[in-house]
């Protein structure tokens, strides 16, 4: 899902500026964020520590774009960890496809609380695939005390079969969401 961030970036770009920081949890390859980061973001991405090959290929993508000032960082969510403590406050958490396992979600949530503690105008952007109508997220944002903005795909011209010329998203259902504090209006 991560070509669901390619238009995006737009957006984001228009709205925050290029000096925001932004954290990228479950990197992967990373690739929304090393765009933030050629765009002039201040980019953090961070994947499981408990999965060190997915973090040297975060590095070895900044390497490739000649990006040497994006710190590449493990974080386990639902952990509190060295590095989690040591992260200055973020702007942006983009989050593509972490919704995938529901007994995962309160350990990402609670990672997305901690640093809304250090920043409470913190949001998570999210894409993620449909993979039940019976799993929600509803019930740990009213525990987390945290609100939800589902984000039409038609808005940013996304609601097609294949975007940037890949296979993706398909025939899935897609969906984008802004995670942030229920106090804090978006």
């Amino acid at each position: 899902m991560e070509c669901m961030f390619g238009p995006v970036r737009w957006s984001w770009l228009s709205t925050y500026g290029f000096t925001e920081d932004l954290c990228w949890i479950g990197a992967g390859v990373s690739l929304p964020g090393i765009i933030a980061a050629k765009c002039g973001a201040e980019v953090i991405l961070s994947d499981s520590s408990e999965l060190p090959y997915c973090l040297e290929i975060c590095r070895q993508s900044c390497e490739m774009n000649n990006l040497p000032q994006v710190r590449v960082i493990g974080l386990t969510w639902g952990h509190v960890s060295q590095n989690l403590l040591a992260l200055p406050p973020q702007d942006i958490i983009l989050a593509s496809d972490v919704f995938f396992e529901p007994e995962d979600f309160e350990d990402i949530l609670t990672t997305v609380y901690f640093l809304m503690q250090k920043n409470p105008k913190v949001q998570l952007w999210s894409t993620y695939q449909v993979r039940s109508a019976d799993w929600s997220l509803e019930a740990l944002l009213y525990k987390w005390d945290m609100k939800c903005v589902h984000i039409p795909l038609e808005s940013f011209d996304a609601d097609k079969e294949d975007i940037a010329e890949s296979a993706l998203p398909g025939r899935h259902t897609v969906e984008m969401l802004v995670i942030s504090f229920a106090k804090d209006s978006l």
